[in-house]
C-alpha cells in the first residue's frame, strides 16, 4: 500500500510541474513555444505517463495478491473438509493444546489420541506427552482415557529399558489386534533402532510376518464361504480388505473368481434398475444407477445409464411437482 500511495504522489508532482512550468513561462499565450519549453513539456508528458503505468501495474499486482490468497483460502477449505480427523497429527503439530479441542468423533479421536501420546512416549519426548494428556483432560468425555494415558505415561517413565521395550511390545500386539500393520511396522522399526541388542524387539519383524499371514488366511476362507453363498456384497467387502494381502500370483488366481462376483453385483443391480424403471419409481432408479456408475464405470451398463441419467432426473421432478 505504501508503494500505491508513492506512485500517487510521483503522479501529482509531475502534473503539478506542467502546470507551474505552463503558468510562468507564459505557454498558453505564446502560439508559438521555443523548442526548450516543447521538450520540457515532452518531458513532463513522459514523467505523467511511467506514473500512470505505474499506477497501473501496482492495481493489476493487487488483483493478483487477491487471487492467489483467495485460491489459497479455497485449499485450505478444502483441506479442512477433507481431514476432519486431524487429531492423528496432534505429533507434528506445535499447537497441542488447539488440536486437541477438536475432537469430534470420540471411537475415532480415541484411538489418534492413544497413538499420539505413545507416538511422543516411545520418542521418551516426556515433556510433550504430558502436555497432551493434560490437553485431552480438559475434555469433558475424555476425562477417563487422559487419567488412563498419564498412569501409563507415568509407568513407562519410571521404568528399565526392559521394562519400556515391553510396554512398546505391548501396544504393537494392540495395533496387530486393530491389523494396522503399517503402523505397526513403523512402531517395530523404532523399537529395533532404540533397543538393537534386545532379542524381543527383533522377533517383532517376523510376528508381524505372521500375524498378517493369519490375517490373510481368515479372509481368504470368509471370502471362499462368501462365494460359495453368493454373498455378493460380503465378497465385495472381503475382497477390498484383501487386496493389500494378495501377491500378484495369488491376485491372478482370485481374478476368475472375483470376476464373477463383479458380474453377479452388476447384474443385481442391472435388474434393480429395470424394476424400479419399469414401476416409475424414479428416485429409486436413479440411487441404482448412480451406484452403477460409481462401481462399474468402464460398463457398457454404466455408459447407458449415463445417457439416460438426465431423463430420470426429469421424470423424478414430473413426480414430484
Amino acid at each position: 500500500m505504501k508503494g500505491f500511495k508513492k506512485q500517487l504522489i510521483i503522479m501529482y508532482v509531475a502534473i503539478a510541474a506542467v502546470v507551474i512550468l505552463a503558468v510562468f513561462t507564459g505557454i498558453f499565450r505564446n502560439p508559438k513555444p521555443d523548442l526548450v519549453l516543447q521538450f520540457v513539456f515532452f518531458l513532463g508528458g513522459l514523467v505523467l505517463l511511467a506514473a500512470v503505468l505505474a499506477v497501473l501495474l501496482k492495481v493489476i499486482q493487487i488483483f493478483t495478491v487477491l487471487n492467489q490468497a483467495a485460491t489459497k483460502i479455497e485449499n485450505i477449505v478444502n483441506t479442512l473438509e477433507k481431514h476432519r480427523g486431524v487429531l492423528t497429527q496432534i505429533s507434528q503439530n506445535t499447537h497441542l493444546s488447539e488440536t486437541a479441542k477438536s475432537v469430534a468423533f470420540k471411537e475415532a479421536d480415541t484411538q489418534a489420541l492413544r497413538e499420539t501420546v505413545f507416538d511422543k512416549l516411545h520418542q521418551q519426548d516426556f515433556e510433550a506427552t504430558y502436555k497432551i494428556i493434560e490437553d485431552i483432560l480438559r475434555l469433558e468425555d475424555y476425562k477417563g482415557l487422559a487419567e488412563q494415558l498419564r498412569d501409563e505415561a507415568d509407568k513407562y517413565r519410571d521404568a528399565t529399558d526392559v521394562g519400556r521395550a515391553n510396554q512398546i511390545i505391548a501396544h504393537i500386539e494392540k495395533l496387530f489386534e486393530g491389523h494396522q500393520w503399517l503402523k505397526a511396522s513403523e512402531q517395530i522399526e523404532r523399537l529395533i533402532e532404540a533397543y538393537p541388542d534386545l532379542e524381543s524387539a527383533k522377533a517383532m519383524r517376523k510376528k508381524l510376518l505372521n500375524k498378517k499371514e493369519e490375517r490373510k488366511k481368515i479372509l481368504l476362507t470368509a471370502w471362499d464361504d462368501a462365494v460359495k453363498r453368493q454373498a455378493t456384497d460380503r465378497s465385495l467387502e472381503l475382497l477390498k480388505e484383501l487386496d493389500q494381502y494378495l501377491t500378484p500370483n495369488e491376485g491372478l488366481a482370485l481374478q476368475e473368481a472375483a470376476s464373477g462376483v463383479f458380474r453377479t453385483k452388476l447384474h443385481n443391480l442391472g435388474v434393480q434398475f429395470s424394476m424400479a424403471v419399469s414401476a416409475s419409481q424414479w428416485e429409486k432408479a436413479i440411487e441404482s444407477g448412480q451406484q452403477i456408475i460409481r462401481d462399474f464405470p468402464n460398463s457398457k451398463m454404466a455408459l447407458e445409464i449415463r445417457e439416460r441419467m438426465q431423463h430420470l432426473k426429469q421424470k423424478l421432478e414430473e413426480q414430484q411437482q
